[in-house]
């Protein structure tokens, strides 16, 4: 195990060398340049010269060397868009995303695996197919139009919740601190249901099939046939096996908790990474948009490497070699 772990590790290096490679030179090959952009007042000799402050006048593989020689001492770069340093900006909205978006992924799992369990034991019943097409059609729903009929229904129709942001951003500062958490609870309530809704009939669709396709095992019917209960064979047998596409399901979600979602996040105005990156796309801020490609990249290849350790823990049949 340990030297699995050490291989991914190094090709994790360099699947990030690559992506960050990668990213650098499309980005820089497209027309234009942080400050191509109309921004009123200020002169082209002025625009010259933040280029020459900043490097971009030069070739694209001396641009690429300087970020290199950067990242190897920690530096990241500039945000010409929030005006901070690239890592200040991750360091301000990660915990963010990482806030709403975790709380999306337990719930929606925990949820979905029951829901999914209870149509697959229960499949014959009106309820159960009632249940699957539900889910089904919620899992059909664009995360956007979601977002907005629950925007319309519990901020305009009803005036419930918070439209959107993390806070009340005039009265926050002088509430009392129950006051405060219950402020942010209420922002929170909106882009975290969108969330946990839309993800949940997806984790009930995966695991209503990984069970209905462990049932009839041969595994499950010996279980029965040595006199254990119903909840022992699923419990016991059953869903331990069917949870191994949870687990491929799980590692695939996990870079999501710092991409997040990017329409929800502008719907509701959550300052994540999500909503991040995109304003840092049309602003061009080179700098902030690779930072969040790398690691992005990272999260992804953290993801397979949490899900391989995880299926051999899972099933004693896999030997991770």
């Amino acid at each position: 195990m340990r030297r699995f772990v050490a291989v991914r590790l190094a090709h994790a290096v360099v699947v990030l060398f690559l992506v960050a490679t990668i990213a650098f030179v499309l980005i820089h090959l497209a027309p234009g340049d942080p400050f191509s952009l109309d921004v009123p007042n200020v002169s082209p000799a002025l625009r010259a010269q933040w280029r020459d402050a900043f490097g971009y006048d030069k070739p694209i593989a001396q641009q690429y060397l300087l970020y290199l020689r950067n990242v190897a001492t920690g530096q990241l770069g500039y945000s010409h868009s929030l005006h901070i340093d690239v890592r200040e900006a991750l360091a301000l909205h990660l915990p963010r995303t990482l806030l709403l978006m975790g709380l999306a992924l337990v719930l929606s799992f925990a949820l979905g695996m029951r829901l999914g369990i209870y149509e697959a034991l229960h499949w014959r019943t009106r309820r159960a197919r009632v249940t699957n097409a539900v889910s089904l059609l919620v899992y059909s729903l664009p995360d956007f139009w979601l977002a907005l009929m629950l925007l319309l229904g519990f901020s305009y129709w009803i005036a419930l919740l918070p439209a959107g942001g993390m806070i009340d951003p005039v009265l926050h500062d002088y509430m009392s601190p129950a006051q405060a958490f219950w402020d942010r609870v209420k922002h929170l309530i909106l882009p975290l249901a969108t969330l946990t809704v839309i993800i949940t009939a997806l984790v009930a669709r995966y695991q209503r099939a990984a069970l209905v396709e462990t049932l009839p095992s041969d595994f499950v019917r010996t279980a029965r046939a040595k006199g254990l209960d119903e909840r022992a064979v699923v419990g016991r047998h059953a869903l331990r096996n069917a949870l191994l596409p949870m687990i491929t399901l799980a590692g695939l979600a996990f870079p999501a908790l710092l991409g997040g979602a990017v329409f929800v996040e502008r719907v509701f105005s959550w300052p994540g990474m999500g909503l991040m990156v995109v304003n840092a796309i049309h602003a061009r801020d080179y700098p902030l948009v690779v930072a969040a490609v790398v690691i992005g990249a990272a999260m992804v290849v953290l993801g397979n490497l949490l899900a391989d350790i995880a299926y051999g823990l899972a099933d004693p049949r896999v030997r991770v070699r």
